[in-house]
């Protein structure tokens, strides 16, 4: 009887240590390495030279593009997308003759829902993004992302607010904006946004 076909796929190149949760639909390609204990979700889309430490957990529909190493400590809600290059840390005082290895020193990175990560960002470590928020490419963050923000720069500043589709949002003297693409409605109070609706 001929073997069924796994649940995922996996390049000849990448190495998938015993012990790894890899969910159905997911594509991992050119030199992944994936290790034991860490968790993907269905359908999460690894680019080449993706690294998944032990610990790692990343929900459904979770993109990493090329070249990025995700470390002790991270966790990602569903549909975040993360670009190539993006650098994680899990240590804020970290010396090569101290030695901190171990869950007791490693703070986490938690990104929420449909939350992106521009190219060549830095995220340090021990910060939240809340759902949808939106960093620019080269942004160095260094703490927390509000729902639906837009920061950028070094360090990431809020620079406005963009809808769950990608796109920014206008709000009017009122408070209200509507996303270009979706029709969505969001509400602008006392800092903060949210979806109206949902």
């Amino acid at each position: 009887m001929p073997h069924p076909l796994p649940a995922y796929y996996a390049h000849p190149t990448a190495v998938l240590d015993e012990g790894c949760q890899i969910g159905a639909g997911c594509r991992i390609w050119h030199f992944c390495h994936v290790s034991a204990g860490a968790v993907l979700g269905e359908g999460c889309n690894l680019g080449q030279n993706v690294f998944v430490a032990d610990g790692v957990q990343l929900g459904r529909n979770v993109k990493v593009q090329n070249n990025v190493s995700l470390y002790a400590g991270v966790e990602c809600a569903d549909d975040v997308f993360i670009g190539p290059s993006v650098v994680f840390t899990n240590v804020r005082n970290p010396r090569a003759a101290v030695p901190r290895r171990g869950e007791a020193h490693y703070l986490p990175t938690r990104l929420g829902r449909g939350a992106t990560i521009g190219a060549n960002s830095t995220l340090v470590c021990g910060v939240t993004l809340g759902e949808y928020a939106f960093v620019g490419a080269g942004s160095v963050v260094t703490r927390d992302v509000l729902p639906y923000a837009l920061v950028y720069g070094n360090p990431a500043r809020p620079r406005g607010w963009m809808s769950a589709h990608g796109h920014l949002l206008a709000f009017d003297d009122a408070g209200r904006a509507t996303c270009p693409e979706s029709r969505q409605q969001y509400q602008l109070t006392d800092g903060r946004v949210s979806a109206l609706g949902s």
